[in-house]
């Protein structure tokens, strides 16, 4: 690489990305390097904020010497692991952006796809959500047969228990208005993988707009996801989120 370091700090940010980040010292500098590439070619503003959840590896390492060369990337660490949900509502509480997506890093939604969600976002939609779900996604590389069939079942959870109307609540591929962000985020309570339901269900009631696109998606191999620990504890996450909106939580 050897873009300098551009754009006064100062000047409006269209666009900031959030990415969550465990343990990801062998794609990290690979995925910060394509999304650069790919945002310094649509010549508007853009901060990069990577959230450090804990890793053990070198993942902080290598986030600080893109941040040390170019402006648009920074750096929130936590010493400790919190979970992808906390990760992601502390880079979208500091983000400065008109528009803010939060991507994994693993890019299994390739970054050029957000163009499709900017797209509604500027006729009037306040969020748009990548989606597997509908008929015009393009599953490219597909996930092992029980992970699929773990997801539908989640899915069918999610739109009995809380969400409906929207076939794919966990593709983790979402962008947002600036100005929807602290009246969603402040109220998240879930740290891990339901959190994005529970932002879904916030916005609802909340009555703001939410489009769902479909994209372009590759499986990543390497994904955290247990099968049995983890859908266990989505299915009591979205329990948790009927039980706060019982409450009041949410009001």
């Amino acid at each position: 690489m050897d873009r300098n370091k551009q754009r006064n700090q100062s000047e409006l940010i269209y666009l900031s990305i959030i990415i969550p980040a465990l343990n990801e010292e062998d794609r990290i500098g690979k995925t910060l390097e394509k999304i650069m590439l790919y945002l310094d070619s649509c010549r508007y503003p853009y901060e990069i904020i990577v959230v450090n959840d804990g890793s053990t590896d070198r993942t902080s390492g290598i986030v600080e010497e893109f941040s040390e060369r170019y402006n648009q990337v920074q750096i929130i660490k936590s010493k400790t692991n919190h979970g992808k949900g906390l990760s992601v509502r502390k880079g979208m509480l500091s983000s400065k952006g008109q528009y803010v997506l939060f991507t994994d890093a693993d890019l299994s939604t390739p970054i050029e796809e957000v163009e499709k969600l900017l797209e509604w976002l500027e006729k009037g939609y306040d969020i748009a959500i990548g989606s597997r779900g509908l008929k015009e996604s393009d599953i490219q590389v597909h996930q092992p047969w029980y992970r699929e069939r773990m997801g539908k079942v989640f899915n069918l959870l999610v739109r009995l228990l809380t969400v409906r109307g929207i076939k794919d609540t966990q593709c983790g591929f979402k962008c947002f208005k600036k100005e929807v962000i602290r009246d969603i985020f402040a109220m998240q309570t879930i740290t891990r993988f339901s959190f994005d339901v529970e932002l879904l269900w916030i916005a609802l009631k909340k009555g703001y707009r939410i489009k769902e696109v479909p994209v372009r998606w590759l499986n990543d191999a390497q994904s955290r996801v247990n099968p049995v620990m983890d859908s266990s504890r989505m299915f009591l996450d979205l329990i948790k989120i009927r039980i706060n909106d019982l409450r009041g939580v949410y009001e």
